[in-house]
């Protein structure tokens, strides 16, 4: 049974977790809202609470059914499921109620082109653009980030201008170095570690996106806006040497 609260929608996925769809599409505004609930569950957590994974416009939340259950203090039999949907249903009433919450801003340098963007001059051509075209949009914009995907760290962002949107290659890398920024599509993301991928590589920064020593272990947050910082190609090592 899915839940309906004004275009919110609130539906079980398997035994121990629950979706909330807090919006459609891609979206700033339907993001503050996940990014606003998954603040409150952190502030008021439930007894069985496990985690809640925000994405592009929903929230997954994974609970502990037994854990919910005995808590609950009105034995009339009651499902997990509606326990935490009901809690979410109440919780929901407090959005909005602290206003926007501060998004951090940070600062990415990043080498464009050269070795580090091999595909730099691909997606300029692609998009009738010169090189320089190319790196001057895609730093003027300021991003959010809405998700942290696939690999620890990798961050999902929207606000790319669509003049330098380009599709994947058709056959992916076996391994792209870390802190490679790529486009896919309508889409620009920095690959946290050495993965497979089938991005167009434009350039690499010298920060470190996964930092295992930290709790998230994550350079970058959901909710943070991102700019990037052209630096050039010799800057690169003193960058990286200077942040050690």
């Amino acid at each position: 049974m899915a839940h309906h609260k004004k275009d919110i929608n609130i539906r079980p996925l398997g035994d121990s977790a629950l979706v909330i769809q807090l919006g459609e599409g891609i979206c700033p505004a339907t993001h503050e809202k996940v990014k606003g609930l998954s603040n409150l569950l952190e502030k008021y957590a439930f007894t069985g609470l496990m985690e809640s994974v925000p994405a592009y416009n929903s929230l997954t939340v994974y609970y502990d059914p037994v854990a919910v259950y005995r808590s609950n203090t009105d034995k009339k039999a009651s499902s997990p499921y509606k326990l935490v949907s009901t809690y979410i249903s109440d919780l929901l009433e407090k959005l909005g109620e602290s206003g926007e919450s501060e998004k951090r801003l940070v600062t990415i340098p990043v080498a464009y082109g050269g070795e580090f963007g091999p595909d730099l001059e691909y997606v300029a051509k692609y998009n009738g653009l010169s090189a320089e075209e190319v790196i001057q949009i895609h730093s003027s914009n300021e991003y959010l980030v809405y998700m942290i995907g696939f690999a620890p760290g990798f961050p999902f962002m929207g606000g790319m201008d669509e003049k330098i949107a380009t599709p994947r290659k058709e056959s992916p890398l076996l391994a792209i170095p870390p802190g490679t920024v790529g486009i896919a599509g309508k889409q620009t993301g920095i690959y946290p570690l050495e993965t497979p991928g089938g991005w167009q590589l434009i350039g690499r920064t010298p920060l470190d996106l996964f930092l295992p020593e930290l709790s998230p272990p994550t350079l970058l947050q959901s909710g943070d806006r991102i700019r990037f910082e052209p630096i050039p190609l010799e800057e690169y090592a003193a960058y990286k040497e200077m942040k050690q």
